[in-house]
């Protein structure tokens, strides 16, 4: 009878254990897919700031700092996701940009500032680097202080308010296996990672090219993103208790920038 009993009960305790195991699975707050509402974001009040001036662009808030000439033409620029950066002065309120990697169009970009001098708006369109698929934003940021002589008028410290783009930008899928988490979004970005493990691959992205994942509670994970060994972000996830909103504090750790965003589960 004994032996029964302990027979019985190992059998129970497996059971048990393969049901912990199976909820476990299903129920973490992170799977399925996540629309990001860029509407609802808290935008840094650290300004960007640049300037044209005699000729050349100066970006002050890029890490690390560069200058590069504004005559259209592709520049060598390090430390960036992109490895050229081309500068056009279209005219006296707008400017372009086109940044490449490796000889491919990465991003091009329109600055144009209002009359008044103290709104820009930037249309940028983005080329993914695993997909064919061109994605597009754009955004509002305010002129923070006073116009300065002598520059072009696109130049100045620029505080974000707004910015809005392609859906595919802002949807992401993420799935929790146990101890690994996996990451996908439409534009080719992903990655598989060990949750408290070490770096893992980040594929698809200029941005990055390791990430490592640590699972903070049940209902927060802190994702590591790096490029070329240096962290460049640090993005807290938290999913709230009813499973259908999550808020994301996204630190970058090159511009010292904090932007709060909430995404909706799909």
């Amino acid at each position: 009878m004994k032996k029964l009993d302990r027979l019985v009960l190992s059998a129970l305790c497996l059971v048990a254990l393969l049901c912990l195991a199976t909820i476990s699975r299903a129920e973490s707050p992170f799977n399925g897919t996540w629309k990001t509402d860029v509407a609802q974001a808290k935008w840094s009040p650290k300004p960007l700031i640049f300037y044209i001036s005699e000729g050349w662009y100066h970006c002050v808030t890029c890490n690390p700092t560069f200058d590069v000439a504004a005559d259209g033409q592709d520049h060598a620029v390090a430390g960036q996701s992109y490895d050229t950066l081309a500068v056009t002065i279209v005219d006296d309120h707008t400017i372009s940009t086109t940044t490449k990697k490796n000889g491919k169009v990465t991003a091009e970009s329109t600055r144009t500032v209002s009359a008044d001098g103290k709104t820009l708006t930037v249309h940028s369109t983005s080329h993914p680097k695993d997909s064919d698929k061109a994605l597009t934003f754009d955004a509002k940021a305010k002129r923070d202080g006073v116009a300065r002589p002598g520059v072009h008028a696109t130049s100045g410290r620029w505080i974000v308010q707004q910015e809005k783009g392609s859906d595919e930008a802002f949807t992401t899928t993420f799935k929790v296996d146990s101890d690994q988490i996996s990451m996908s979004q439409p534009d080719g970005e992903n990655y598989t990672a060990t949750l408290g493990g070490g770096d893992s691959p980040y594929k698809g992205a200029y941005g990055f090219d390791a990430v490592s994942v640590r699972l903070v509670n049940a209902n927060t994970i802190e994702e590591t993103d790096k490029r070329d060994g240096r962290v460049i972000d640090v993005n807290t996830m938290t999913v709230s208790p009813g499973g259908k909103m999550m808020t994301i504090v996204e630190s970058d750790k090159v511009t010292g920038r904090t932007t709060t965003f909430t995404a909706k589960k799909q």
